[in-house]
């Protein structure tokens, strides 16, 4: 294989990778609803398959860095792929709720392990001229991993409308359950693909390298570079080790808190939090809710969200572009300073109809059974009844409750009053509390489980608010679309490469795996605390604290961050060495 289709080759495989991790995000939210439908499970059961991922994923980040020094890059990128491979069956054939469960934690591991080692693979395998390229290409089909997810959930969802039109039921409910695993088994092939393509590819020069296994390096470097650029980078590597004194008998005593450790771990850290403080995934997540709220109907709220994902998909293809052109500390910073412009507006639209809502919590209590459940049909005429007479006019209202049993605190989603289709607003103890403790310490470590589940259920807030127009919806779509679009085009291109390119060799893997749980942890932290600050506070105060927070990240771009483009990792190495 020439060294063109062999770097060819190496991207396709690394971009399957960001495929299969973009799948394991988004496939549970097409799947979820004939899941639901066909199960039997209960809601709390239904979240913590959900939630499975996530834990799965927390798990496996924690020891990939380790695993991948231990046993290599490639070994590890093969055993991902197999994981995921084997989670498809595991779910698509499972009747019950532990196979399911086992199934996600099998995918939640896998994504784990992709997140880690197919950027850390990529960084130690490319050239300093096309390593921005490569790590895009996995940030990009990780995108496009979200839309085909969407896809596949819309084709079955087109489907299962077809066979609900013929009234019978007992049909609708075979192919509900025939859907979500068909959804499942869709997914399937690029894992397969994945696993193939890695065998294909050479292991890490630099993991060889360390390893002693010098003339293995050598090879590997051939595969991708001219025999003059192979034998550049192995005198870097010569060099570094030698800096380093990893050849030395001394090696082990050398302090990890030297500046050439530390900074670099610092940055990637601060980078990875704030790139979820950013609040993507609070966007991304709860977006149809968001658009409801500012204005616009169901249907034009999932058309945004379709747009979102689209423009998302679209600007890290620039990204990409632009990442070896321009350079990482450019790209940061442009996309940080959109991002900071594209929240603050979307958050002065939200102020300005929030100021007009009303607190009807008393209200709403009153309405509580004896059993601590609420079922409120929400109309114009409840709307009067409830704010004593402020309906705003003829203009329709929404309604979010905000409420708790115990420590643990939920909403519900937003109600219209001119929806004549909707059902009851319903609050029951199962959709607030976890399933298990273990679920509950990933939700609110110092939250007492045993206690909510007899506690009383209390209303937070109940909040009213006029319905702005469609107009008032669309301007507060085009800054998330916005949004949307800086964060691609910067932090999302550049986070990959902020993780894997900054941290010397000897701490890359296991730095790469501290930081990644700082990433996921940072994330877990705003998922829980978005609903009660927006039910407290409302969405602009949230707008505005993610703006806040990625001042800071606009900050460390700006000033603090080297430039890396065409560089390669020895050299990196070497500028934070410098005294």
């Amino acid at each position: 294989m020439n060294q063109t289709l062999y770097n060819r080759c190496l991207l396709l495989v690394a971009g399957l990778g960001g495929l299969l991790y973009g799948v394991d995000v988004g496939i549970i939210a097409g799947a979820l609803p004939y899941l639901e439908a066909t199960s039997g499970l209960r809601p709390g059961e239904l979240s913590f398959i959900v939630a499975a991922v996530m834990l799965g994923s927390v798990i496996s980040t924690l020891f990939a860095g380790a695993l991948a020094d231990l046993f290599g890059r490639k070994k590890m990128m093969i055993a991902s792929g197999v994981l995921f491979v084997l989670s498809i069956p595991v779910i698509a054939l499972a009747h019950g709720y532990w196979p399911l469960v086992c199934g996600r934690l099998l995918q939640g591991i896998s994504a784990g392990l992709i997140g880690i080692v197919v950027p850390l693979y990529l960084a130690e395998c490319l050239a300093a001229s096309n390593r921005g390229k490569g790590t895009g290409v996995f940030q990009w089909l990780l995108t496009l991993g979200i839309v085909a997810a969407a896809i596949i959930g819309l084709f079955f969802s087109n489907r299962v409308d077809e066979v609900a039109k013929l009234g019978d039921a007992q049909k609708l409910f075979a192919f509900k359950d025939a859907a979500w695993r068909g959804i499942f088994w869709v997914s399937l092939p690029p894992g397969v693909l994945f696993v193939l393509g890695a065998f294909v590819l050479a292991e890490s020069p630099r993991w060889l390298f360390r390893r002693g296994q010098i003339a293995a390096a050598r090879r590997a470097l051939l595969r991708s570079r001219t025999e003059e650029q192979a034998e550049m980078e192995l005198k870097e590597m010569r060099a570094a080790a030698e800096m380093e004194g990893s050849k030395s008998a001394g090696a082990a005593a050398e302090s990890l808190l030297r500046r050439k450790y530390v900074i670099p771990f610092a940055l990637a850290c601060v980078i990875l939090a704030c790139n979820q403080a950013t609040g993507v995934n609070s966007i991304i997540g709860y977006n149809a809710t968001i658009l409801i709220q500012a204005g616009l109907d169901d249907v034009s709220a999932h058309r945004g969200y379709l747009i979102l994902t689209v423009v998302n998909f679209l600007m890290t293809i620039g990204g990409v572009l632009l990442v070896d052109r321009k350079g990482r500390k450019f790209l940061l910073s442009l996309g940080s300073s959109g991002i900071i412009i594209s929240l603050l507006c979307a958050g002065f639209l939200f102020h300005k109809t929030e100021a007009q809502q009303v607190d009807v919590k008393d209200a709403v209590q009153a309405l509580v059974s004896t059993n601590q459940t609420l079922a409120l049909q929400f109309n114009q005429t409840t709307a009067g009844k409830l704010s004593a007479g402020k309906n705003f006019g003829n203009a329709p209202s929404t309604l979010v409750v905000i409420y708790s049993y115990g420590d643990y605190h939920a909403a519900t989603t937003v109600a219209r009053s001119d929806d004549a289709g909707a059902g009851p607003i319903e609050i029951n103890r199962s959709d607030c509390l976890p399933a298990n403790k273990v679920i509950s310490f990933f939700s609110n470590p110092f939250a007492n489980l045993d206690a909510a589940r007899v506690a009383p259920l209390k209303i937070q807030r109940a909040l009213i608010a006029p319905v702005p127009g469609p107009g008032n919806g669309w301007l507060t779509a085009i800054c998330l679309f916005t949004f949307m679009a800086f964060f691609a085009v910067g932090p999302g291109v550049c986070v990959w490469l902020a993780l894997s390119e900054l941290m010397p060799t000897r701490i890359r893997s296991n730095g790469m795996s501290i930081a990644l749980v700082i990433n996921q942890a940072v994330s877990t932290t705003i998922a829980a605390i978005f609903l009660p600050t927006v039910g407290r506070y409302g969405y602009s105060t949230m707008f505005f604290i993610f703006a806040g927070c990625t001042v800071i990240y606009l900050v460390t771009a700006t000033f603090f961050l080297p430039e890396t483009r065409g560089k390669t990792l020895e050299e990196i190495e070497e500028h934070f060495a410098r005294e």
